[in-house]
C-alpha cells in the first residue's frame, strides 16, 4: 500500500469551507478510483492559519494514476479548494506504508 502526503494551508476564515469540500467532492471522488483505500484529513490550528495534512491510501500506482493523472507527483486540487486555501504544497510525496497497527 502507497501512502500519498500533500499539505494546504488556510485562513481561519475559510478552514471550516476547505474541510467541508474534503469531506464532500474529495471524498466522493477518492471513493470511485479502484484500489482507493482510505484517506484522513489532518488539521492542525496555528495563530491565524490552519495547516491541513491530507494522508490517503492506495493499493499501488497505478491507482493513484487513477487518481492524480501521469505526472502523479502534482498536487491535485480543485477551484473550491484553491479558493479555501491560502496556499498548498505543489508537489505531494509517496512512501510505502511498511507498517500498519
Amino acid at each position: 500500500m502507497i501512502a500519498r502526503t500533500w499539505r494546504g494551508w488556510a485562513p481561519t476564515t475559510t478552514a471550516d469551507a476547505y474541510q467541508q469540500h474534503y469531506n464532500t467532492d474529495v471524498a466522493e471522488h477518492l471513493r470511485h478510483i479502484p484500489g482507493f483505500r482510505g484517506a484522513r484529513l489532518l488539521r492542525r490550528e496555528d495563530g491565524e492559519e490552519v495547516e491541513f495534512t491530507s494522508i490517503t491510501f492506495f493499493n499501488d500506482l497505478e491507482a493513484i494514476r487513477a487518481f492524480a493523472g501521469d505526472d502523479y507527483e502534482i498536487a491535485v486540487l480543485e477551484d473550491t479548494a484553491r479558493r479555501a486555501l491560502s496556499r498548498w504544497d505543489e508537489r505531494v510525496s509517496h512512501a510505502e506504508v511498511a507498517v500498519t497497527l
